[in-house]
């Protein structure tokens, strides 16, 4: 390959250094026009026919374009697979203590941001492995949820997520914490997994008084935080359960990993987003 690619710069090189040498005393004699004359014109012309005639009888032309849509497909492909990340990337809310249910290390360097719904079956066996994840990377790693009820999943999907925030409102960050651990621990899943009406009780068995959360829950007041989360979710691409992504909060790159991912495999990706 190199060799012939030497022989073509060789041929037009001489074929321009014979142009060169045709035009040398013309070009001494006079200076030069502002516009081709028709000799040079010409000799242009058949230069590059001469060219095009040597490569059409070689392999070399048809190489090179094979090269470059090798490089056009791989291009293509990899824009593809970037292109859920840069949608999460471009859309995903910040992670912030004030707004966020933060298990692990507020300040660390990767979010597993968990968009979730409390009756998917999925969810419920995925529940488990960002605890994991935030125990292995001493933290390096926080695991962030945000809700995502599926229409389908509700009523009850809806009320759940707005009973946590209840739970949150009256216990803090550790209630919502345990009363999510426990809803997930007990629901039979697909939007009938949980009793409405054992929603209070569940409560008052983590510490909390029965009068407040009821009120709180009747009121509804957290239906519209759960309709944020799900709304910026939807926008970072999220349309299943659970949604994971992957967030780097410093430099803003993000990993979409959709799904009830295994333990291995999040802690690959993430080891390559902490690598950079």
């Amino acid at each position: 390959m190199k060799k012939q690619k030497s022989l073509w710069v060789l041929m037009i090189s001489s074929v321009l250094l014979g142009a060169t040498a045709v035009n040398a005393e013309q070009l001494q004699a006079n200076p030069p026009a502002s516009e081709v004359t028709t000799s040079e014109e010409a000799l242009i012309q058949r230069i590059k026919a001469e060219v095009i005639q040597e490569l059409r009888g070689s392999e070399f032309i048809q190489q090179e374009v094979d090269a470059g849509i090798e490089r056009y497909v791989k291009q293509q492909r990899e824009a593809q697979v970037r292109a859920p990340d840069q949608q999460a990337e471009k859309n995903i809310r910040s992670v912030t203590v004030e707004r966020d249910h933060i298990l692990g290390n507020p300040d660390a360097e990767i979010s597993l941001v968990e968009y979730s719904d409390f009756e998917c079956p999925f969810c419920k066996r995925f529940h488990a492995t960002p605890k994991r994840i935030v125990e292995a990377f001493g933290g390096r790693v926080n695991w962030v949820y945000r809700h995502f009820p599926l229409d389908f999943h509700n009523p009850l999907a809806q009320k759940e997520a707005e009973a946590s925030e209840c739970a949150a409102e009256l216990g803090g960050n550790d209630a919502f914490w345990k009363y999510s651990d426990l809803i997930y621990a007990r629901t039979r899943s697909n939007g009938k997994g949980f009793p409405m009406d054992g929603l209070v009780p569940l409560a008052v068995e983590i510490g909390l008084e029965q009068k407040p959360f009821r009120e709180c829950l009747d009121s509804g007041r957290y239906a519209a935080r759960v309709k944020e989360d799900y709304e910026n979710g939807a926008r970072s691409g999220v349309s299943g359960t659970p949604g994971n992504i992957l967030l780097h909060n410093k430099s803003g790159r993000a990993k979409v990993k959709s799904g009830a991912v295994p333990f291995e495999s999040l802690k690959a990706e993430i080891d390559r987003l902490l690598k950079g």
